[in-house]
């Protein structure tokens, strides 16, 4: 057992690294680091009467391994997303893009881990979470191409096995995924209509063709 308001502050400085969502790069990644660490400690001390006086130890140890492993296998992915979205950037013949809207079940809970997973999503070239639903626990993700959505859902699910572990969540990484569903392709998520600027929403609406006026016969007096 060891005191628990040291540990709570610095694994608020590492969790602010992903909840920030800075670049990719080394100056902004350890700048977060130091904001979380400068705002996490003092927090910790001053609030330590909300949570015990000790802390397993071992529980904490057993998290940092996990948090290792989701650092590596969220900057293994998004290095993968943005040699992706660059060459569809750059691609002399128009690369195939066939943007959907993905809603994915979580298993993990805390307002922690659902807020670390979503930046973790909106962090990655060629993908942004859209709206979380409190109901369903669930996120709504837009990618640039949801052609193969159960390529898209395996690295989330990934960062999901080790954020269980790391946030102690109540179910674990052995408990089942609930399976994810592609948005209807016949509507448009609340979020990309808002996104879609008045002067084109406007624009779609004076393009419409009027409704043709119905007319009666010879004997309607018209």
């Amino acid at each position: 057992m060891t005191r628990s308001w040291p540990v709570i502050g610095a694994l608020f400085g590492l969790i602010w690294v992903f909840v920030d969502g800075p670049p990719l790069e080394p100056e902004p990644l350890v700048g977060s680091l130091l904001v979380g660490l400068v705002v996490g400690i003092p927090l910790a001390y001053v609030f330590r009467r909300l949570y015990a006086d000790t802390l397993d130890l071992r529980q904490v140890l057993r998290g940092i391994p996990y948090t290792i492993l989701y650092m590596l296998t969220f900057v293994r992915e998004a290095v993968v997303s943005s040699l992706d979205v660059t060459y569809r950037v750059l691609a002399l013949s128009e690369p195939p893009i066939e943007p959907e809207v993905i809603l994915i079940p979580l298993r993990v809970q805390t307002d922690l881990g659902v807020t670390t997973i979503a930046n973790s999503i909106t962090m990655t070239p060629g993908s942004l979470t859209l709206d979380y639903d409190s109901e369903e626990n669930a996120l709504y993700v837009h990618v640039i191409d949801g052609r193969d959505p159960e390529d898209i859902v395996a690295p989330i699910r990934d960062w999901e096995d080790y954020a269980l572990v790391i946030f102690d969540e109540e179910l674990s990484a052995g408990d089942p995924a609930p399976d994810f569903a592609v948005y209807p392709t016949d509507r448009t998520h609340p979020v990309l209509k808002q996104a879609v600027p008045e002067t084109e929403r406007e624009a779609e609406t004076e393009a419409e063709p009027p409704a043709e006026e119905a007319t009666g016969g010879d004997d309607d007096g018209r």
